[in-house]
């Protein structure tokens, strides 16, 4: 193929093909728009510069059409070898994550967050059993017995006049002799 015929684009789908609208036109070097020569270049220098691009680009094509021929084979290859595109990302992520983990920082935050962990749980365990002592000495205290007393009391006598079997709650009027459970909700 000749290098004035195919796309530049390396994203494009027409790599390597002539356009709708390209044709081959010979040019007449000596119709062709020269610049204006640099300063300080004579016109041999800018000859041999010009010549030297033309190779440089041609092997640029050439080094172009080298790559596409071994992305293509390497994709043979993988293809036959059963990799996949997601199995090389699942790779990869898998060899990050184990990089991230071997990292000093890594490790330096995990035994910080360790620390942090336990003196936590200490200080959780340390308030459960203030909490709990508080309210061990609220039980014991005069007021609370004398509540639980009282309550006791309340109960007795609503539980203790049903099952002398005299019901002492007034009952309103139509309930007849119906009778209430025999559950106490104390």
């Amino acid at each position: 193929m000749d290098s004035a015929s195919q796309d530049i684009n390396l994203n494009s789908p027409n790599k390597g093909v002539l356009s709708d609208f390209m044709t081959d036109v010979p040019v007449d070097p000596g119709v062709v728009h020269r610049t204006p020569a640099v300063e300080g270049l004579t016109e041999v220098e800018e000859e041999e510069l010009r010549a030297e691009l033309a190779k440089v680009e041609e092997e640029i094509v050439t080094l172009r059409q080298v790559l596409a021929a071994k992305e293509r084979h390497c994709g043979e290859l993988k293809r036959r070898l059963g990799l996949s595109t997601l199995g090389e990302l699942k790779q990869n992520l898998s060899r990050s994550w184990h990089d991230v983990q071997v990292s000093t920082a890594y490790k330096k935050t995990q035994e910080t967050l360790s620390q942090a962990g336990q003196k936590t749980s200490a200080a959780l365990s340390t308030m459960g059993s203030a909490i709990s002592r508080k309210l061990g000495d609220m039980r014991n205290s005069a007021t609370f017995k004398s509540f639980e007393d009282r309550v006791g009391t309340i109960k007795s006598k609503v539980v203790g006049g049903r099952e002398n079997g005299s019901d002492n709650l007034p009952s309103s009027p139509g309930s007849g002799d119906q009778t209430l459970p025999d559950h106490a909700p104390f």
